[in-house]
């Protein structure tokens, strides 16, 4: 059983290819501060070393781009004495586990942040739910401030005692609004080619690797397609992860872009398939798939064709803890 094997992603052992992906609970405190009911959460589904990999629920870089009220902060160092409780609690189930780092961009909503909305241009995002609100776009001194930021971030991660730093570009949120060609306008620097339009997202990566030196495990969330027209697509999700990896990032996490975690047109278990599949036969960077897996005999198959190299299952173990132990029979 693939599932069960070790895999190496950057210097780091997981002891099996199985993942716990990102998922928002909304059991942080109003300052995004985690609660006894957050790492009772994780510490429920890491339970027995299950669990090759746990990736955290997306926490916001700064307060202009919170995604929700509730939203896990790692904004400011006040999060933490809390985040090193919960990663002492994985560690303890034998899990691995990277924290995720996002800036919500044009999705940011003004009455949770008290802000306006910011993006790499004055688009309506298509993946928003509240249509109509056109962000304002960044300037590029503000761009460099984001890029802080995020290095600011990721310094509260590995202080926290995770293994790992994810950087989020998914989910038609900031950093994927800069790498789609629907929501990135721009004619400078940051806009127009792939490699600009990946600017920031090196820029992110090259900051972290010069604070956190060159063995701490980056990780990147790519929404690699759109599956929209005018969109990216899964030939433009493989160039891009071939810049990534030049970048030197350990984990290559496929999934949707501006049309967030699902597929409307195909409801298929590991429903991103195709762009992982496309992205794994173009890199060596180990390759992350998540989406519509519900069960071990699935994710067995999506990794024996090819599609991925570590399987993520979201729902399912949101919906039953013990999902992971079933399927490992552990």
């Amino acid at each position: 059983m693939r599932l069960k094997e070790p895999v190496a992603v950057g210097g780091l052992r997981l002891d099996n290819r199985l993942v716990l992906p990102p998922m928002a609970t909304k059991k942080s405190t109003p300052e995004g501060l985690v609660t006894e009911d957050l790492k009772e959460y994780y510490r429920q589904r890491a339970e027995g070393g299950c669990l090759g990999l746990v990736i955290t629920e997306h926490s916001f870089v700064t307060q202009q781009g919170k995604a929700s009220p509730q939203q896990m902060s790692m904004a400011d160092d006040r999060a933490v004495p809390g985040l090193r409780e919960l990663t002492d609690l994985l560690h303890e189930n034998g899990c691995r586990v990277f924290a995720q780092i996002s800036h919500a961009g044009g999705m940011a909503q003004p009455e949770c942040t008290g802000m306006e909305a910011v993006a790499a241009s004055a688009v309506q995002n298509p993946g928003a739910p509240v249509q109509g609100i056109i962000p304002r776009p960044l300037t590029v001194p503000e761009i460099q401030d984001v890029v802080e930021r995020f290095v600011e971030a990721a310094c509260r991660v590995k202080a926290a005692g995770f293994d790992g730093v994810e950087v989020h570009s998914a989910h038609a949120y900031l950093l994927n609004e800069f790498y789609s060609p629907l929501t990135n306008r721009r004619t400078d620097e940051y806009g127009g080619s792939l490699e600009n339009r990946l600017r920031i997202h090196r820029e992110i990566i090259r900051g972290i690797r010069e604070r956190l030196g060159e063995d701490y495990p980056i990780a990147v969330r790519l929404g690699g397609c759109d599956y929209m027209a005018g969109g990216n697509t899964p030939e433009d999700a493989a160039a891009a992860c071939r810049i990534l990896e030049a970048e030197g990032v350990a984990l290559l996490d496929i999934s949707g872009g501006m049309c967030r975690y699902i597929r409307k047109d195909c409801t298929d278990a590991g429903y991103f398939a195709d762009t992982s599949a496309a992205v794994k036969r173009s890199v060596k960077t180990p390759v992350l798939l998540t989406g519509g897996i519900t069960a071990a005999a699935q994710a067995e198959e999506l990794l024996q064709r090819g599609a991925a190299d570590l399987i993520g299952v979201g729902r399912a173990l949101l919906q039953n803890a013990a999902w992971a132990r079933e399927a490992m029979n552990i």
